[in-house]
């Protein structure tokens, strides 16, 4: 467990940039606590940022990039499609354990649209539970009841950079 814990952290401490420098973001170690979920949880104001492709050339990306603060979790999530209009906007919620539940207010097409996302954290990705349409309204929304299938890998932030801002 302890070598996983310090494979974790190598691996964050390397691909995330801390907003908050002169803050303390130390891994809980498993000598200062028995509950697996402290364990498992992030390193507490710190970013990370996960990336996803997929389509025939993985030419439509979805990146997400996560701020933990205690129990809260906000961020940004960018979808954007080759052929297709992006959605992109704000996370705001919560992570309990390794679950983080919240709300993606996005902009398509210039209209303000929400839906409810929900990912699970581990050492090396993000993983999300897929959409699913409402047959009634035609609208998506997470399919709760299916496993957490889309797979986000590690990333450098670099689709949340601006132009001429340094490497995190």
């Amino acid at each position: 467990m302890k070598r996983y814990i310090i494979i974790f952290a190598f691996a964050m401490a390397s691909c995330a940039g801390n907003g908050n420098k002169g803050t303390d973001t130390t891994m809980v170690s498993p000598q200062h606590t028995s509950d697996t979920a402290a364990l498992n949880a992030p390193a507490q104001n710190m970013e990370y940022c996960f990336i996803h492709t997929e389509g025939t050339s993985n030419q439509d990306t979805t990146a997400v990039h996560l701020k933990f603060n205690a129990n809260n979790v906000t961020g940004e999530m960018k979808w954007i499609p080759k052929e297709k209009d992006a959605r992109k906007g704000t996370l705001s919620g919560t992570i309990k354990g390794d679950i983080i539940k919240a709300v993606w207010a996005f902009m398509q097409e210039g209209t303000k649209d929400s839906i409810a996302v929900e990912f699970k954290l581990s050492a090396q990705q993000l993983a999300q539970k897929p959409y699913k349409v409402d047959t009634n309204t035609g609208r998506q929304l997470t399919d709760e009841s299916a496993e957490y299938s889309v797979i986000y890998k590690l990333d450098n932030c670099s689709q949340f950079k601006t132009p001429g801002t340094p490497s995190l």
